[in-house]
């Protein structure tokens, strides 16, 4: 059965009531996108990014009053007529196209991501389970990358590993199969939690091993290697509670950070870290750091 789809063009400071007029209409769902190239690299910690030029999408039934909803917009004085664009969806098995694309993937010479629907390539391998999902991390961006690649290269044996940032769990998780004794995953997302504790038993991994806490109850015992994959504001901001949290002689990964950004914040972290030159894939940076 096919699909309505409306797109709306709309301002930073309308973009929200046009997406709660969509729903209101009996939009079946309503996302916002980037309206015009802006990406959002930069956010407050608890802020919710919107583009200055935002493209807020209504999906509807196939029997919707498509062009009525335009107008209530319209005569809501929600959006001009220009700024309202219509057309059919066909339908699709999107469940199915999304694991088409999503593949193994290989991070240095011994992890993996693997969709549950895939068999491993390599069963002797340190292979995650992990599903696309609503929660950042299944090893497609850059910088998440970055940080396996890293984790791949160490001996995490015995050692205790703080993933600050967690998102899916993907980072705890390779840390806790490659041999990690304790591994605490922190995020301020509700949201990341669940997933991060799902992902987790997912993979087999002992509750006993990886632990996850919101920030607020995060333990303060310092660990031998804290990874963030954030972004570069929140590691400025959180650079003394995030240095606290490393041993002396331990290691800090820092990542979601933009190469123009790598040297100021390396900065931050200086007068308790002796900090490495950045690695830059894809002008995404990873900072290692190890602590005085």
């Amino acid at each position: 059965m096919p699909w309505q789809q409306i797109r709306v063009r709309a301002s930073e400071s309308s973009a929200s009531a046009v997406e709660d007029a969509l729903l209101e209409l009996g939009a079946i769902s309503v996302t916002l996108q980037d309206g015009e190239d802006q990406p959002v690299f930069q956010v407050d910690l608890g802020s919710t990014p919107i583009w200055h030029n935002t493209e807020v999408v209504g999906l509807f039934e196939h029997d919707a009053p498509i062009e009525l909803i335009g107008a209530a917009l319209c005569n809501a004085t929600l959006a001009e007529p220009s700024a309202i664009t219509t057309e059919a969806i066909e339908d699709a098995d999107w469940e199915r196209v999304c694991m088409q694309d999503f593949k193994p993937m290989r991070f240095g010479e011994r992890v993996w991501i693997c969709p549950s629907w895939e068999t491993p390539p390599h069963a002797d391998a340190v292979n995650i389970m992990l599903d696309p999902g609503l929660a950042f991390g299944t090893g497609t961006h850059p910088t998440t990358a970055l940080c396996l690649e890293w984790l791949d290269r160490q001996d995490v044996k015995g050692l205790d590993v703080i993933d600050y940032g967690c998102g899916s769990g993907i980072l705890a998780i390779a840390a806790a199969l490659l041999g990690a004794k304790n591994v605490v995953a922190v995020d301020n997302d509700p949201q990341a939690i669940t997933a991060s504790q799902s992902n987790r038993d997912i993979n087999g991994v002992s509750a006993d091993v990886m632990k996850v806490y919101l920030p607020n109850a995060c333990p303060s015992k310092p660990a031998d290697i804290l990874v963030a994959n954030i972004l570069s504001g929140p590691l400025k901001e959180l650079a003394p509670i995030l240095m606290a949290l490393v041993k002396p002689g331990g290691k800090i990964i820092l990542s979601g950070v933009l190469s123009e950004q790598a040297l100021e914040l390396s900065a931050s972290y200086e007068p308790s870290f002796t900090m490495l030159p950045p690695v830059i894939t894809d002008n995404w940076v990873r900072i290692e750091g190890t602590r005085l």
